[in-house]
């Protein structure tokens, strides 16, 4: 959770993160799966850029992508290393990320994935709009809010 908090930190502009808190009225133990030393390894995978997006005890399971596109979790023994999809957290395309996150069954948490789902680096709002007013300052110098008001740009709303 650290270096996901730090990451977010970290990012330009928006930033969401999910945290799993336990609710000692509503749901105690709903979490129990994903903390358990002896089913953590089973339903957690744990997402890391450039890297095989596989799980388990000894990583025997892994995500593919089926032929009509979508992504699942198999056997790699079954499919093979190859099959197995790369994590890119900065893909411009948001499907795997999308894909990813619709993967846990939240009844039993199985296949739930956790880390850096998507950061992609673009210019935030605020940033192109101080941008945008430092280049009319340069090339037109500072504006007078009078002349402004005293112009005769003017519009009509009906």
């Amino acid at each position: 959770m650290t270096e996901v908090l730090r990451r977010a930190a970290a990012h330009e502009g928006t930033a969401l993160i999910e945290i799993y808190q336990n609710c000692n009225i509503f749901n105690d133990g709903a979490f129990e799966p994903l903390k358990d030393n002896d089913t953590r390894d089973d339903v957690t995978m744990r997402l890391v850029d450039g890297e095989p997006i596989r799980f388990g005890k000894n990583n025997e399971k892994g995500v593919i992508r089926t032929s009509e596109g979508h992504i699942k979790v198999a056997e790699v023994a079954e499919v093979g290393e190859e099959a197995i999809i790369r994590h890119d957290s900065h893909a411009k395309d948001p499907g795997l990320a999308f894909a990813l996150s619709r993967l846990s069954n939240p009844r039993t948490l199985a296949n739930t994935p956790i880390g850096v789902f998507r950061d992609v680096h673009r210019p935030s709002y605020d940033r192109l709009v101080r941008e945008q007013i430092a280049e009319v300052v340069a090339t037109k110098g500072a504006g007078d809010l009078q002349s402004l008001l005293n112009g005769s740009d003017t519009w009509n709303v009906a």
